[in-house]
């Protein structure tokens, strides 16, 4: 059944297209029902899809003369359930905007079909939050098979950010109700995107190995791709690498060895060494296991992956054989980065030698006296006598001058340390300024200090 469609849906678009210059398409082309050249858009949509490059352009013609025959058919034309069907496919097919909202002015809806209607044009104009309140009550699963893959796939789309889980369960639904089209197509490619951020890994290997086997050669694979990179690196810790490699053996050879220096580099840049290596191994020696041709690209991100293992000597051997003209240039900052770090992190330690006595713990020594050792001798300040103690005379209160003390022989024992605080000048001489001054400090530092001792 769907053979036979897909057979007369490719006869009808060669009669469209065929023969049809340029613009002259949308003007001359048959009057046919608006539900029948959306069923071809869809059909051709499924061929690029599949990897039909080709078709890209009959899309674009195709799709102008969709456009022309919605915007010119009667509003009677609508009251066909079909044809209103193929209006919102069409809107959700890459239609134009503009033609949907001038289409759906003119046309007396019900109540449903009126919110179905303005959901799909808050879609198209980018309003997430007024596309969830029209289709909330919209049950894909309960809607025709074409019509209802289409919503699934828009009401998870606008999903994402608030309900990631419920976005996944509606794209499996939109897989559900169209197998082997552009909308499951989508959906995988966004259930790949989602697995990584909820953190389910069986499920993106298995949305990535559906994906590879059926729609590889999409247009929009570089999407998947991207999806795919970003996804293997957050998920690492979760993932069989074996069963990565069984997913990138269904790509061509240049693909794999793409995808894998990708993942290499984007590992080694978040410090993922393990993950790196493998990459940078599977990238260099190829599918046949042979690194003839090492590419310098492979060997840059081995060498990130390893960068702080190994001596600095063959740590810059290595990354000095790199070619430089053939990186990219920000590979080529990338390398210059690496090599710089290189030679800090592996470069050798110097060892200590064995005398060297170990450091003291500075908690474990004795707390500090509080006496103040004796200053040298300053000659603006004259001999003193001892004084009574601070604790029976105040330090304010006047005392007697004390005798004078007898000159001691130079092999005399030196004179005992007199406090600073009980240290009086001799009376019978006027004091300098400078020696006031010189006084007065060292009595302030006398008292922060707490005071001489007894």
């Amino acid at each position: 059944m769907r053979l036979a469609a897909t057979l007369s849906g490719a006869a009808l678009i060669a009669l469209l297209v065929a023969g049809v210059p340029g613009r002259a398409a949308a003007s001359e082309a048959p009057a046919l029902e608006p539900y029948q050249l959306v069923r071809c858009l869809q059909l051709l949509q499924d061929r690029i899809a599949s990897g039909d490059q080709a078709s890209l352009p009959l899309q674009r013609r195709l799709l102008e003369m969709t456009d022309e025959r919605m915007r010119t058919a009667d509003p009677a034309t609508f009251k066909e359930p079909k044809n209103f069907r193929a209006l919102l496919i069409y809107a959700m097919s890459g239609g134009n905007p503009l033609t949907i909202e001038q289409v759906v002015s003119r046309l007396e809806l019900e109540e449903a079909d009126q919110k179905l209607a303005q959901g799909i044009i808050d879609y198209l104009r980018g309003k997430p939050k007024g596309t969830v309140e029209a289709l909330a009550s919209i049950e894909p699963l309960a809607q025709i098979s074409e019509l209802g893959a289409f919503l699934a796939l828009v009401k998870g789309s606008v999903s994402i950010a608030d309900q990631p889980e419920q976005a996944m369960k509606l794209f499996d639904q939109a897989r559900l109700l169209s197998p082997g089209t552009l909308v499951e197509e989508a959906a995988l490619r966004r259930s790949v995107a989602l697995a990584s951020r909820v953190e389910d890994g069986g499920r993106f290997l298995r949305n990535s190995t559906q994906y590879v086997r059926n729609y590889l050669r999409s247009p929009y694979a570089s999407q998947f791709a991207d999806a795919f990179v970003a996804g293997v690196v957050a998920l690492h810790s979760s993932i069989n690498l074996d069963t990565l490699a069984d997913i990138t053996a269904m790509m061509d050879a240049e693909q794999e060895k793409v995808v894998y220096l990708r993942i290499a580099r984007r590992a080694a840049i978040d410090g993922l060494s393990e993950l790196s290596a493998f990459a940078s191994a599977k990238a260099e020696n190829g599918r046949d296991g042979s690194s003839g041709n090492a590419d310098p690209r492979a060997q840059l991100y081995s060498g990130l992956s390893s960068v702080t293992s190994g001596t600095a000597t063959d740590m810059l051997g290595k990354l000095g054989g790199i070619d430089r003209d053939k990186l990219s240039k920000g590979d080529r900052a990338l390398l210059d980065a690496v090599e710089a770090v290189a030679s800090e992190l592996t470069s050798a330690v110097p060892v200590a030698p064995a005398s060297t006595p170990k450091p003291l713990d500075i908690e474990a020594l004795p707390p500090a006296p509080i006496d103040i050792a004796p200053p040298p001798a300053d000659s603006m300040i004259p001999d003193a006598a001892e004084a009574p103690s601070p604790a029976s005379s105040p330090a304010a209160q006047p005392t007697a001058p004390a005798a004078a003390v007898p000159e001691q022989p130079a092999v005399a024992a030196a004179p005992r340390v007199v406090p600073l605080a009980q240290q009086l000048p001799e009376p019978a001489e006027p004091e300098d300024p400078k020696i006031t001054e010189a006084r007065r400090t060292l009595e302030s530092i006398d008292e922060l200090l707490g005071g001489s001792p007894k």
